[in-house]
């Protein structure tokens, strides 16, 4: 079996775009200023086996960064309201769809798996423009992916 990275991060890009927050949604890391108002950008970080693996195959926590980025150009006070509703929708959305229409065993709320579902805000520099982020670490559970084959 391979990993559907294709159909898994289409599905968690249609969470945010279905969201109605966002000006944009990019199913990769922007390496350009994204522009003005909220841009979500969702692209795969981490991959790592589990110990909770079958006898002969091996499944997997795919950690996804969902990043909400908004320029430091709107009101200072609006601005983390505003992507805090938006991180909140994309966190209730994850909880109510688990297993992203079936794609996956569950994304890892509480982080049985270690890395929890989170949600931490910083700044970004790119292109001249400071950013205000927050980021989601989305762990999702696939189960028995690779083979093991003697």
């Amino acid at each position: 079996m391979a990993l559907d990275i294709t159909g898994i991060l289409d599905a968690v890009v249609s969470h945010a775009a279905a969201s109605g927050h966002y000006e944009r949604v990019n199913g990769h890391e922007p390496e350009n200023a994204p522009g003005h108002g909220l841009t979500c950008a969702v692209w795969p970080n981490r991959i790592t086996a589990l110990r909770s693996s079958g006898l002969n195959t091996i499944s997997t926590l795919v950690v996804f960064n969902v990043r909400t980025m908004s320029p430091m150009f709107d009101p200072p006070d609006a601005i983390d309201p505003t992507m805090v509703a938006a991180v909140d929708s994309l966190c209730g959305a994850y909880s109510g769809d688990f297993t992203l229409g079936g794609l996956l065993r569950h994304v890892d709320l509480l982080g049985a798996y270690g890395q929890p579902l989170d949600v931490r805000a910083g700044y970004l520099q790119q292109d001249g423009t400071k950013y205000r982020v927050m980021d989601i670490a989305l762990p999702c559970i696939v189960n028995d992916l690779w083979e093991e084959v003697a």
